[in-house]
């Protein structure tokens, strides 16, 4: 593989992975949360959060950017406070990437686990319940093991979207080689040069593996595990 992409491109790829896999694991406790709320509860503005959890699949990518670097630049009211106070700054970062990226990929994680939340046989959390069992010991023993197969189909998407994410992130971090480049800049940056385009090519050949992996296997693993929670 090192001698097949340039090191240049193996960096970006390597950032990718890097950037989808921080996006995921930050925004899977809250879209677990989100999710179950929108499943599970009525509440004054449910229609407006699901709105707002949707909302990064309406905008233009580049809309989403512009508002994040707005929010959480140097100057922005959250960013300015985060670097005044402790020093973390997300703008032209990687860590920038990895917070659009997962910020991209939450409507898809969130729509993956609130229909597998919505499928699940609430008989059993109610005679959890009966026996004494609290709210949260019923979810942790009884809820989440039955919506693990949505959590984990929701977790691969939301890693491939994450991965292809494009529009916000060089919005937000910019294009800049072994910092911010992603496989998607990387090969927007290849196809503008001449005689880039063999290297943008092998590229897209990853990018599309890599997207067409994660949705085999977000449905290999939920079926895989659907089968031993059923016993099958």
């Amino acid at each position: 593989m090192a001698d097949w992409l340039s090191p240049e491109a193996w960096t970006a790829v390597r950032l990718s992975l890097c950037v989808a896999f921080w996006a995921v694991v930050w925004t899977l406790p809250l879209g677990i949360a989100v999710a179950w709320l929108l499943a599970r509860r009525e509440f004054p503005g449910k229609a407006l959060l699901n709105g707002i959890v949707l909302l990064p699949l309406i905008l233009p990518p580049v809309v989403t950017g512009y508002l994040l670097l707005l929010s959480f630049g140097t100057r922005g009211p959250v960013g300015g406070f985060l670097q005044e106070k402790f020093g973390i700054v997300f703008a032209f970062r990687w860590t920038g990437a990895a917070l659009a990226a997962g910020i991209m990929a939450f409507p898809l994680m969130v729509r993956a686990i609130r229909l597998s939340i919505e499928a699940a046989d609430r008989r059993l959390e109610q005679a959890a319940g009966t026996l004494g069992a609290s709210p949260v010991w019923v979810f942790l023993t009884v809820t989440l093991p039955l919506i693990l197969p949505g959590i984990i189909a929701g977790a691969i998407l939301a890693f491939a979207k994450a991965m292809g994410e494009f529009g916000a992130t060089i919005t937000f971090v910019s294009n800049i080689p072994g910092q911010t480049q992603t496989l998607p800049s990387a090969i927007y940056a290849f196809l503008q040069v001449p005689g880039g385009y063999e290297a943008a090519f092998r590229l897209v050949l990853i990018a599309v593996l890599v997207s067409m992996g994660a949705v085999l296997l977000s449905e290999w693993v939920a079926q895989v595990v659907a089968r031993r929670i059923g016993g099958g």
